[in-house]
């Protein structure tokens, strides 16, 4: 069962993504992607993707929000909102799936939206099924 959030915090994190995607830093793919991430005490942070002429070096609006969280203390992700334009869903990648796994429980809320309206919502068990975490290293 997905974790439930509350409406001000959907809303708190749509528009932050969303000043964020503004924000990003593109000028090669002209693809700007925000995210924003719910941490364990009910803040936000946001983070935006940046690109970088030597390809592959760009990072991904979610990480660097994740990099926020934690540089402000935060260590638990409890909902991530991803917001991107396009004909197709705006999804993290893999290696971004991986990294929101690292500090979010299974049923943590991914939520995909555009510059208009909410367009999915998966739990990240959904997103990356059978994942690898932290706890698999724990004796």
């Amino acid at each position: 069962m997905p974790t439930t959030l509350a409406p001000h915090n959907l809303d708190r994190l749509l528009e932050a993504a969303r000043a964020a995607q503004g924000r990003a830093h593109a000028p090669y793919s002209r693809f700007s992607v925000g995210a924003a991430v719910l941490d364990e005490s009910e803040r936000v942070h946001a983070g935006c993707n940046v690109e970088n002429a030597a390809y592959p070096m760009g990072t991904c609006a979610e990480t660097n929000a994740i990099g926020a969280m934690v540089a402000a203390g935060g260590k638990r992700v409890t909902a991530i909102v991803v917001v991107g334009d396009g004909k197709v869903l705006v999804t993290p990648c893999g290696g971004c799936r991986q990294r929101i796994r690292e500090f979010a429980a299974p049923d943590a809320p991914v939520i995909v939206a555009d510059r208009d309206k909410v367009r999915a919502q998966f739990t990240l068990a959904e997103l990356l099924p059978h994942s690898f975490g932290p706890e698999n290293l724990q004796a």
